[in-house]
């Protein structure tokens, strides 16, 4: 777990890396510096203290009751009064629900159905929340399984759907995640081209203003070559925080694996 100097170094050379990545953009993609939204699930509140004393303020979250946790926590709300959280976890709606009161909630970056948006819609209409909830739509650029998100071909109707149907979102850009640990020596990361092409797609369809647009690609393994290939939301979280800790197994208490141990042996006896 990294300690205070070690976020205040690590957050100044990612910083260093996006600034030299923007420049290095074609001259076709906007030379904005991207948005650096640091990950930090799993990781304890004051880590995210001191990323926040270090200039940070988009800070992005996987889990909902983890979010909530911290989103409420008594030294957050004291210490980061200009927090701005990211949502980027699997879509349930019982668990958005409860995210959606949250006052510096900043962004659901997973959208990926009309279903989400029209829950999401009516919820915060209900809400009476000042402005409008932002939102990115998910695409599975990668096609696996395991990813959740629209298929790229359908990223199109859903944001239609989200800009004529739901006039309490304000539609962002699109997000992936993309298949984890591409080979950049080999050429571009085809899922990040596929959400490039999908924003073009989107842009052209629908008549939208490009720069406006943005795209929520490259985590901690690959932000660089993202934001090369146009990103403008970059997800970083363990160059930051340091590696996520491996969950803890429930080990019993020596006593209760010994009345185990005795009760099976005496059953098998019977």
């Amino acid at each position: 777990m990294a300690g205070k100097n070690e976020i205040s170094s690590a957050i100044k050379v990612v910083r260093e890396k996006i600034e030299a990545a923007t420049k290095r953009r074609p001259d076709n993609f906007p030379g904005i510096e991207p948005t650096l939204v640091a990950v930090s699930k799993t990781k304890p509140v004051d880590m995210i203290i001191e990323a926040y004393s270090c200039g940070i303020r988009h800070f992005g979250e996987n889990y909902a009751n983890e979010l909530l946790e911290k989103a409420q926590d008594s030294q957050v709300l004291e210490n980061c009064k200009d927090i701005r959280w990211h949502y980027i976890g699997q879509f349930q709606t019982k668990n958005i629900r409860k995210l959606l009161g949250l006052q510096n909630l900043h962004m659901i970056e997973t959208l990926q159905s009309e279903k989400n948006a029209t829950f999401l819609n009516s919820t915060w209409e209900r809400l009476t929340k000042p402005g409008k909830l932002q939102v990115m739509v998910q695409v599975n650029t990668s096609g696996e399984d395991n990813k959740n998100g629209c298929p790229p071909e359908n990223a199109s109707d859903l944001v239609k759907f989200v800009l004529e149907k739901c006039p309490h979102l304000q539609f962002c850009g699109l997000m992936t995640i993309g298949a984890y640990g591409y080979d950049t020596s080999k050429g571009p990361n085809p899922d990040f081209l596929r959400l490039v092409s999908c924003k073009e797609l989107v842009v052209s369809n629908l008549g939208l203003d490009s720069s406006q647009m943005g795209l929520s690609m490259g985590m901690s393994t690959d932000y660089e070559h993202a934001i090369e290939l146009g990103s403008t939301n970059v997800r970083v979280g363990s160059i930051i925080f340091g590696a996520r800790e491996p969950p803890k197994k429930n080990v019993l208490p020596v006593s209760t694996v010994e009345n185990q141990v005795v009760q099976g042996t005496f059953k098998r006896l019977q």
